[in-house]
């Protein structure tokens, strides 16, 4: 039996499923070391489980995987806490993605996954699956297959967790820490590092589905694994196959419905009143806001006929505007009673915001092979094949609305009751909005496909009287994405569509040269366009952007006991790694522009569309490519320092790489830390501080252009809101970022006193310098209009005659991060609770964020604190708490999580009346408080036989509501499904 001494261990190898799988037992046997925690080996009352990991000697060599470091050595403890869950708890958890059952760990704050990205058209990360951990996000947090890189599945450089070999992982190691002297860049946070079973026997299988208690996202995951051993088990061989198919949960209805009769949405909205000292707060928290800028069918919105709207007949009436708002009928378009854009109540038929995706739909098909063979004992050659696809679907959002247009009283389109009023107020055209609800709903498909090789050697020498370890391999990655954005419009062709004319009896687009093009008039009030028109405005082809990725890595390290020194053997390692990444990209003429992509049959040329790209509503992709290499040497050495009954032992352990970027230059990272086992029952001491580092990745490097669509962006200069386009683009001149990672904790594991028991405390910094980030487009517009940063008024147009509106955003190494925080876990195991057989368990893991501080960098602006911060990914508190009961034939399990209330954000000052002055850095607001969140899990397994097992799981028993937000929702914090239920038979033979 394996156990860990670190809590961080203790608590998670089997938190998510009751069984005996890593019991804190008193050791039977001498103690072993592995993920950087001590385990015994088994004993009398616990059997080896599934799930852990088998002692040295048993046959399996080179199968224990150290994460956290590169040394290989029995008695080594390292310092950095580390959270393990094996896969009995992977199994009890019952997702149809491990990736979830990971993220719920309260150290990982940020992650995405398939409700998160789902409001997105033009971002690439729709349905991926990357973590985050300490909030920080997954560019700073390494994930590893095998201790090994896998290519990035998006531009970004993070790995998708849905193209991983999930049936055959034995463990995942999170490492809470920074870890880049031992692994290179990206390990800021920490490592999540995923081990696969290489020595797996036999057959083993998964079926499972699954459905939430609104009918929908209907779930369905077939699984299957087979491995043996050859030749006198010299040769092995594993592989699995999986497929997993999730349905998602699509968008409501125009107005506030949500999917399937969800109640929860109110369409909260911030409203800027624009006021900045009049004793009253600036932003107001409202629910259920109507946007006076436009409606389902068509509103005029300004001048002497506002207040006029459409119904889907195009018949005229008059919009029943919320607050009792009256339109004051001028050109600004004010409406009497309402705040600036908005008005609370009235018709809301015309609100967009609940199309969005609750969840994508997912389809996942991943294939894994490893062959391995024994050229001598405990040497082995091995190859590693992984071959994955996963397919993604989603909507972000309803119709297309078009606030801000502009009409002419003669187009034939005008109800001749509207054009008689047009005459009697002298004017000649009206300001007009509409959600264009006629034209359909956007679909955005994503298609990634990962080709991964591994070809290594693994074993044992000696060599001076000293058994040394050696590991050496070759990695090819490569990723293809495919992302196809269907029913979505090109904004100048829809520009002058709508522009249309009487000529000759018949209706035509005003544009001559529009005309010769092809040009279709389009009926935009009411709900009855044309056929042609809708396939000249949205033609069959629509966006597109075609993406591939490759990563190549060349590693060797050694690690062996050179020394034997008065506390103990001196334990080194060194090694070097070449790494080259590489991206292409490239785009449809329309969005990337005719001298990129240049027109052809499927985007034929057109001179209404502007020639530089970006002519779609939203999508508008870029072409674009770069590739950086990077060479990398370190070492890392333990020095056992203490070693009696007196004193207890005490290590210290440490680590150095040096880093060359073909970009910008070399870098170093180092780490230095120790642990000390009291000579006090059961308890140890453990401190680490580390520089670790993050280089700039592809996209921050040489991206094109990733466009963004912000359909309801307010103009603080003509205070209104317009759809604005932002440019995300790359910057060639970035370099690393600089973190200093420090950690310190206690644990208490398996005091005589009382067996079972697990306890620690880690307390954590984390200050990261010359962070790679971008300025907010609502903060570089408010940075010019306030004047704080006149330089920023040169990179947007709100008000583009010429083309689009647009905000061009460029990274830099401008801010810096600043937080800190402390992680308890806790675990007991009560073997024969009450008499009864087998083992009841509780467990409960916390982490608390105290503060989180970002600053921009930017002169005039005040650092910033989100920790509780419930828009975002850290509130003050999160917690995981499972209690467990198993015996041979069934098992039962109740988890609860749970997260802190927070604010919409901690720079705002509350208040009602007698407000101060409203800043940039201190906003005044009425309502700053977003609640926080339990939710309660049940499950259950009953064995059929001896190699059959059946199980339910229930996820959100109470069917919890997301809280009243003003981004809609946060699907990083927060469940948008409500209760799951899931169900399904395992078997091994």
């Amino acid at each position: 039996m394996l156990r860990t001494a670190s809590l961080g261990a203790g608590v998670m190898a089997a938190c998510m499923l009751p069984t005996a799988a890593l019991a804190q037992l008193p050791p039977a046997e001498p103690e072993v070391e592995t993920e950087g925690q001590t385990s015994p080996s088994a004993g009398a009352e616990a059997p080896l489980a599934d799930g852990a990991l088998p002692t040295p000697g048993t046959g399996d060599a080179g199968e224990i995987v150290v994460t956290g470091t590169r040394l290989s050595v029995t008695g080594f403890t390292a310092p950095t806490p580390t959270t393990v869950i094996g896969e009995e708890q992977i199994a009890a958890n019952a997702q149809p993605n491990i990736f979830t059952t990971i993220a719920q760990l309260p150290s990982l704050q940020g992650s995405s996954g398939t409700q998160v990205n789902t409001f997105s058209t033009s971002s690439g990360q729709q349905g991926l699956s990357s973590f985050s951990l300490r909030g920080v996000g997954a560019i700073r947090t390494l994930t590893l297959l095998d201790g090994q890189r896998v290519v990035g599945a998006n531009v970004t450089g993070v790995p998708d967790i849905s193209l991983f070999p999930q049936l055959l992982v034995r463990r995942v190691d999170v490492v809470n820490g920074g870890a880049s002297a031992s692994y290179g860049s990206d390990a800021v946070g920490g490592v999540v590092n995923f081990i696969t079973d290489t020595r797996f026997r036999g057959i083993k299988g998964n079926i499972q589905g699954g459905i939430t208690n609104y009918g929908d996202d209907a779930q369905g995951l077939v699984q299957l694994a087979v491995g043996d051993s050859f030749l006198d088990d010299r040769l092995h061989i594993v592989a699995s196959a999986e497929y997993g198919k999730e349905q998602g949960v699509g968008g409501g209805e125009f107005g506030i419905e949500l999917a399937n009769g969800r109640d929860w949405f109110v369409q909260t909205t911030l409203i800027n009143r624009g006021v900045l000292n009049d004793g009253a707060p600036q932003y107001l928290v409202r629910d259920f806001a109507q946007s006076t800028t436009f409606t389902k069918y068509g509103l005029i919105t300004a001048g002497p006929l506002q207040g006029t709207a459409f119904d889907e007949a195009g018949n005229p009436f008059q919009f029943q505007y919320g607050s009792n708002g009256v339109p004051a009928r001028n050109a600004a378009g004010t409406v009497i009673g309402c705040y600036p854009g908005f008005c609370l109540g009235g018709d809301l038929s015309g609100n967009v915001d609940a199309g969005r995706s609750l969840k994508s739909r997912i389809g996942r098909l991943n294939t894994y092979a490893r062959i391995g063979y024994e050229i001598a004992p405990e040497n082995e050659l091995y190859l590693t094949l992984n071959v994955g696809q996963v397919k993604t679907s989603n909507q972000p959002v309803n119709g297309q609305n078009r606030p801000g247009l502009t009409l002419q009283c003669a187009n034939p389109y005008v109800p001749a009751s509207v054009q008689a009023a047009c005459a009697a107020a002298g004017i000649t055209s009206f300001q007009y909005g509409t959600s264009n609800a006629a034209l359909g709903n956007t679909r955005v498909h994503t298609d990634r496909r990962l080709y991964r090789l591994v070809v290594g050697a693994t074993g044992q020498f000696q060599a001076a009287g000293t058994a040394w370890n050696y590991d050496a391999y070759y990695e090819r990655g490569a990723n293809y994405t495919d992302i196809d954005v269907n029913n979505i419009l090109l904004s100048p062709r829809f520009n002058q569509a709508i522009d249309a004319i009487s000529e000759n009896g018949a209706i035509v687009c005003r544009n001559p040269a529009a005309r010769a093009a092809g040009c279709q008039p389009l009926n935009i009030i009411g709900g009855n366009p044309s056929e042609a028109a809708l396939r000249y405005i949205m033609p069959e082809n629509g966006p597109f952007q075609r993406t591939r990725q490759t990563q190549d890595v060349v590693s060797v390290s050694l690690s062996g006991s050179p020394i034997d020194l008065w506390a103990g053997p001196l334990a080194i390692a060194v090694g070097a790694e070449y790494r080259h990444e590489f991206y292409t990209v490239r785009a449809d003429p329309y969005g990337a522009g005719f001298a990129a992509t240049p027109p052809n049959a499927d985007y034929p040329a057109d001179p209404v569309l502007l020639a530089g790209g970006n002519n779609w509503y939203a999508g508008n992709y870029k072409n674009g490519s770069g590739a950086y290499s990077v060479k990398e040497g370190f070492f890392e050495a333990n020095l056992p320092l203490i070693s009696s009954k007196a004193a207890g032992n005490a290590n210290i352990n440490g680590a150095v790489r040096l880093t060359d970027y073909s970009t910008s230059g070399k870098v170093w990272a180092w780490k230095i830390g120790g642990t000390w086992d009291l000579p006090i029952d059961g308890l140890k001491l453990r401190a680490v501080t580390s520089r670790d580092v993050r280089a700039p990745n592809l996209s921050e490097l040489f991206a094109a252009p990733v466009t963004t669509t912000l359909p309801n962006f307010f103009d603080p200069f003509r205070n209104t809101n317009v759809l604005v386009i932002q440019n995300t683009i790359g910057n060639t001149e970035l370099t690393p970022e600089i973190a200093r990672n420090t950690t310190a904790g206690i644990t208490l594991a398996n005091p005589s006193w009382l067996p079972g028991l697990s306890l620690s405390f880690d307390y954590y910094t984390l200050k990261i310098k010359d962070v790679i980030s971008s300025i907010a487009p609502a903060d570089i517009v408010q940075l010019c209009f306030q004047n704080v940063l006149p330089e920023t008024c040169d990179v947007f147009n709100l008000n583009n005659s010429a083309g689009p509106n647009f905000i061009n955003v460029q990274a830099f190494n401008l801010a810096s991060i600043d937080t800190e925080g402390f992680d308890i876990e806790a675990s007991y195991r009560w073997q024969r609770p009450l008499g009864l057989p087998g083992s009841f368990v509780l467990r409960g893991l916390a982490t608390h964020v105290i503060k989180y501080v970002t600053d921009t960098g930017l002169p005039g602006t005040i650092p910033t604190d989100t920790a509780g911060n419930n828009l975002g990914a850290t509130p003050h508190w999160k917690w995981l708490a499972i209690q467990s009961y198993e015996n041979d034939r069934f098992s039962l399990l109740v988890q609860e999580r749970w997260f802190s209330s927070g604010t919409i954000g901690n720079q705002y000052v509350v208040c009602q009346t007698n407000c101060p002055a409203s800043t940039a850095a201190r906003p005044t607001i009425d309502d700053n408080r977003i609640r926080g969140a339990f939710y309660v899990d049940l499950g259950g397994t009953y064995n059929l036989t001896d190699q059959i097992t059946a199980y339910v799981k229930v996820d959100n028993l109470f069917d919890r509501s997301p809280a009243r937000s003003t981004i809609f929702n946060n699907p990083a914090l927060y469940d948008q499904l409500g209760r799951v239920y899931r169900a399904g038979v395992r078997f091994k033979f």
